[in-house]
C-alpha cells in the first residue's frame, strides 16, 4: 500500500507543479486583460485555442469565466498548498487533496458537460480536458487513502506518556 501512495504521491506533484505554473500564465488571461501578460503568453495561449478548436478559451462563455476565477482563487493556491504538503509530509495533506480533487472534478464535469453537449468539440479538445478529470479523481483517491509510513504525533514530539493522578 505504501508504494502505491508515494507514486500517487509523485503523480500528483507532478500534476500539482503543472496546474501552479499554468494557472497564473495561461489559464488567467481568461479573466485579464492581455496586457496584462507577456506577448509570448498571449500567443501560446491564441495558439492552443486555434490549434485544438478550444471556443470555450476563444469565446470565454460566462460559466467558463467563472471556472477560472474558481481555479485562480481557490484551486491555484491549493495546488501550491498541496505542492508544499507531498513534499513536507505533512499529515493534513490528505485533507488538501480530497478538497482539491472534488473542485477540480466538479468542474470538470461542467466543462465535459458542456464539450460533449454543445457537439463543437473535437476528439482532440476532449483528449485535451479529460485528462484533468482523471487527476482530480486521483486527488480524491489520494485524499481517502492512509499516509504513507508515518506515525501519528501532535506538533513535532510524540505525545508524552503521563500517569494518572488518584
Amino acid at each position: 500500500m505504501g508504494a502505491l501512495v508515494k507514486l500517487i504521491d509523485a503523480i500528483l506533484f507532478l500534476f500539482f507543479m503543472v496546474i501552479a505554473v499554468v494557472v497564473p500564465l495561461i489559464d488567467a488571461q481568461t479573466c485579464f486583460p492581455a496586457e496584462f501578460f507577456p506577448v509570448f503568453l498571449v500567443d501560446l495561449k491564441a495558439w492552443y485555442s486555434r490549434e485544438y478548436g478550444d471556443y470555450l478559451v476563444a469565446d470565454k462563455p460566462n460559466f467558463f469565466v467563472g471556472i477560472v476565477w474558481l481555479e485562480l482563487l481557490f484551486q491555484w493556491p491549493l495546488s501550491i498548498v498541496n505542492l508544499y504538503g507531498i513534499a513536507a509530509g505533512k499529515s493534513w495533506f490528505n485533507t488538501t487533496c480530497l478538497v482539491y480533487g472534488a473542485s477540480t472534478f466538479t468542474s470538470m464535469v461542467a466543462i465535459l458537460a458542456e464539450l460533449m453537449g454543445s457537439g463543437k468539440a473535437s476528439d482532440k479538445l476532449l483528449m485535451m480536458y479529460s485528462p484533468f478529470m482523471g487527476f482530480a479523481a486521483l486527488a480524491i483517491l489520494r485524499g481517502l487513502l492512509p499516509n504513507a509510513g508515518k506515525t501519528s504525533t501532535i506538533g513535532k514530539r510524540p505525545v508524552l506518556n503521563r500517569k494518572k493522578r488518584a
